[in-house]
C-alpha cells in the first residue's frame, strides 16, 4: 500500500488544514473599535466564565455601567473581583438571575427596573448544553427555560427601558447548531421528548434563539432599537461540563490546536453591540468571523417565528400580564 493514501495521512491533512484555517482565517478584533461607552449601561448574561466574561470585560474596559447576571453568586465575584482588577471600572457590579426560573429571572428584572436609570445593551449570553430532559418546577423543559425562554422573558421586561436608549442594542447569542434544530412547541414544557439526547434539546433552543432575534426585530421595527444573533463558533468554555469526564477530555484536547478561546470567541457578540458597522442592521445573523450571513432555511421562517413567539408568551406567563 502507497503510504501516502493511507487514510492517516488524510486525516493529518484534515487537521492540518483546519489547524491553518484557525490561524489563519480573518476576523474583527475589538481592539479595532475604539468606542467609548461612558454613561450607558450593559447587561451581560451568563458573564461569570468563558464569553460572557470576556464581553462584559471588553464593555467595563470601554467604560460602560455592567451589571454581570450571574448564577452563582461565588463565580459571579470572581469574574466581578478580575474584571475590576483589570480595567479599574468601579460601574461593574454583580446581580444574580437563574435563566431557568422564571421567577428569578422577574425578580432580577424587577431589581433592574428599580435601580437603573437607562439600559443600552443587553447579552442574551447565558446557556448550558448537556442538561437531562427534565422539567422545572415551573412546568418548563430544563434546557428549553435556561437557553430560550429565560432570555425572552428577560429581554420582553427590559424592553420598556430600553426603549429609552438612543439605538440601545440586543445580542442573542446562538450557535452554528442551529441549523441541526427543529421546533416542536410541545417541547417548550417537555412533552413529547422522551427519546430526547442532550444535543438535539440544545440544538433545537439555537434555533429558537434565531427565531425569536429575528421576530423580536419585526415587532421592534421604528424604535431604534437593534436585535441580531450571532454564532460564536467553537470555543473553549465551559459548555461540556454536563457531560462526562472522557468527553470533557477530549473536547479541550482538540479544542487547544482547533477551537477559538472565550476572547476570540467573544467577537462576534462585541461587534454586534459595538460596531458602527451595525448601525441600523436588525433581525439578522452574524457569523464566527462578524460577517453577515443567512441562518438555515427554518430560523428564517417568519410564521414559525410569531407562532413560536406566541408559544412563549403563554408558557412565561407574558401573554397573562398582557390580559389583565
Amino acid at each position: 500500500m502507497d503510504l501516502l493514501s493511507h487514510p492517516a495521512w488524510a486525516l493529518c491533512a484534515l487537521l492540518m488544514a483546519l489547524l491553518l484555517w484557525r490561524c489563519w482565517k480573518a476576523s474583527w478584533h475589538p481592539g479595532s473599535c475604539p468606542l467609548d461607552l461612558s454613561g450607558k449601561t450593559a447587561i451581560v448574561t451568563g458573564a461569570n466564565t468563558g464569553i460572557g466574561k470576556c464581553v462584559a470585560l471588553d464593555l467595563a474596559r470601554r467604560n460602560a455601567r455592567v451589571l454581570l447576571a450571574c448564577r452563582s453568586r461565588e463565580r459571579g465575584q470572581e469574574a466581578l473581583t478580575e474584571i475590576q482588577k483589570k480595567v479599574g471600572n468601579p460601574n461593574v457590579v454583580l446581580r444574580i438571575i437563574d435563566t431557568s426560573s422564571m421567577a428569578s429571572v422577574r425578580a432580577f428584572a424587577e431589581q433592574v427596573l428599580r435601580e437603573e436609570k437607562r439600559l443600552d445593551i443587553l447579552i442574551n449570553n447565558a446557556g448550558a448544553s448537556g442538561l437531562p430532559i427534565s422539567v422545572t418546577s415551573e412546568g418548563l423543559e430544563l434546557t428549553y427555560a435556561t437557553n430560550h425562554l429565560g432570555a425572552f422573558l428577560l429581554t420582553n421586561l427590559l424592553l420598556g427601558l430600553m426603549k429609552q436608549s438612543t439605538e440601545g442594542r440586543i445580542v442573542i447569542v446562538s450557535s452554528l447548531t442551529h441549523r441541526h434544530g427543529k421546533v416542536d412547541l410541545r417541547h417548550l414544557k417537555g412533552e413529547g421528548m422522551q427519546k430526547f439526547s442532550k444535543d438535539r434539546a440544545y440544538n433545537n433552543t439555537k434555533l429558537m434563539n434565531v427565531l425569536f432575534s429575528n421576530e423580536l426585530a419585526r415587532r421592534l421595527q421604528g424604535t431604534g432599537l437593534i436585535v441580531n444573533s450571532v454564532n460564536p463558533g467553537i470555543v473553549r468554555t465551559e459548555v461540556m461540563r454536563n457531560y462526562s469526564w472522557i468527553l470533557r477530555l477530549i473536547f479541550h484536547a482538540i479544542g487547544l490546536l482547533f477551537f477559538k478561546s472565550p476572547e476570540e470567541g467573544a467577537s462576534s457578540t462585541i461587534y454586534c453591540a459595538v460596531a458602527e458597522d451595525v448601525s441600523g442592521v436588525s433581525g439578522k445573523y452574524f457569523d464566527s468571523d462578524c460577517s453577515l450571513v443567512l441562518p438555515c432555511e427554518e430560523a428564517r421562517d417568519m410564521a414559525l417565528a410569531a407562532k413560536l413567539w406566541d408559544a412563549c408568551e403563554r408558557a412565561t406567563g407574558l401573554s397573562d400580564a398582557k390580559d389583565q
